[in-house]
C-alpha cells in the first residue's frame, strides 16, 4: 500500500471511534488490500468489523492473520450484501460508521484522520469525499474518477449522490432510519442516502479529496442484467422517496459519464 505524505497534524479534542465494516465472500484475492489500508491509518481509534458470508476460501484466514486493529469477525450465511451490512451496523461499537468492501481500499494513510477531524464539529452528521474506480486486474489503472462535489438539495433531485464507499455517518443515524432496506438487492444504499439527506437536521461535509479506490466489477455493474435491475430499483427508490421519477434517474446516470473524463486525477 503506497501512502502519500501529509503535513496535517490534527489535535483531536475527542477521539471519535470509527467503525469500518467490511462485507466479504470468497474475497481472498483482494481483501489483503482492504485490511492493509485500515492497518496503515494514522488515526488511532479504529474498529474493523468483518461480516463474512461463510467463505470457503482463505478469506477468514487472511483476516485473522493480517488485521492489526481492534476487530470483530462474524462468518455465517446471509441473504445479500445489505443483510451483511446491517449485521455490521448491529455489531459496530463506534461513534461513526463507514463501509469498506473487500474489493476496495482507502486511498492513503490519512483518510480516517481527515474524516475524524470533520466530526469534531458536533453539528456534522456525515462526511464524504471523492472516489476512483480502478481496473480489477491492475489497481494502478484508473477507469473513472467520481468527483462528488458539495451537496445541495437541487442536486439531489437531479440524481446526485455521494460515493457510498466514502460516506461516513454517525451510528445513531443508521439506527434512526433502521439500517438498509433489504427488499432492495442493489439500490438499498441509494435508498438510505435519500432518507438521510432529506432530513432537515442532517448536516454533511464534503472532503474534496480521493478517499477510496474501488475495483470495478461489483454487484451493481458486473452484468447488463445487474445494470438493468439497478435502474429499476433506483426508480422505485426515487418514487418512494417522493423526490422525483424518470428525470431523477436519467440525471443520476448521465452524471456518471463525466467520471470517465477525469481519469488523470490521483
Amino acid at each position: 500500500m503506497v501512502s502519500r505524505s501529509s503535513s496535517r497534524h490534527y489535535s483531536f479534542v475527542k477521539l471519535s471511534k470509527i467503525s469500518i465494516i467490511t462485507a466479504s465472500f470468497n474475497s481472498e484475492a483482494t481483501i489483503h488490500d482492504a485490511i492493509s489500508s485500515v492497518n496503515d491509518q494514522s488515526y488511532p481509534n479504529i474498529e474493523h468489523v468483518f461480516i463474512d458470508g461463510a467463505s470457503n476460501d482463505r478469506t477468514l484466514e487472511i483476516v485473522k492473520e493480517e488485521s492489526r486493529v481492534e476487530n470483530s469477525i462474524i462468518s455465517e450465511p446471509d441473504t445479500g450484501i445489505y443483510d451483511a451490512l446491517n449485521k455490521g451496523i448491529q455489531h459496530a461499537t463506534g461513534d461513526v460508521i463507514g463501509f469498506l468492501h473487500a474489493d476496495d481500499y482507502l486511498n492513503d494513510s490519512y483518510v480516517l484522520e481527515s474524516i475524524a477531524e470533520r466530526f469534531t464539529c458536533s453539528q456534522t452528521q456525515a462526511v464524504y469525499g471523492d472516489l476512483i474506480y480502478v481496473s480489477r486486474e491492475n489497481s494502478e489503472k484508473v477507469i473513472r474518477y467520481w468527483r462528488a462535489g458539495p451537496f445541495s438539495e437541487s442536486r439531489l433531485k437531479w440524481g446526485w449522490m455521494p460515493p457510498h464507499p466514502t460516506f461516513y455517518v454517525r451510528r445513531s443515524w443508521y439506527e434512526r432510519i433502521g439500517g438498509f432496506d433489504t427488499k432492495y438487492r442493489i439500490a438499498a444504499d441509494y435508498d438510505s442516502i435519500l432518507k438521510l439527506f432529506s432530513h432537515p437536521d442532517f448536516q454533511v461535509e464534503y472532503i474534496p479529496e480521493v478517499l477510496v479506490k474501488m475495483r470495478l466489477g461489483g454487484i451493481s455493474n458486473n452484468s447488463l442484467r445487474s445494470i438493468i435491475q439497478k435502474m429499476q430499483e433506483d426508480l422505485r427508490v426515487v418514487r418512494s422517496s417522493g423526490l422525483g421519477g424518470i428525470g431523477t434517474l436519467l440525471g443520476k446516470n448521465l452524471q456518471k459519464l463525466q467520471q470517465f473524463w477525469k481519469t488523470d486525477r490521483k
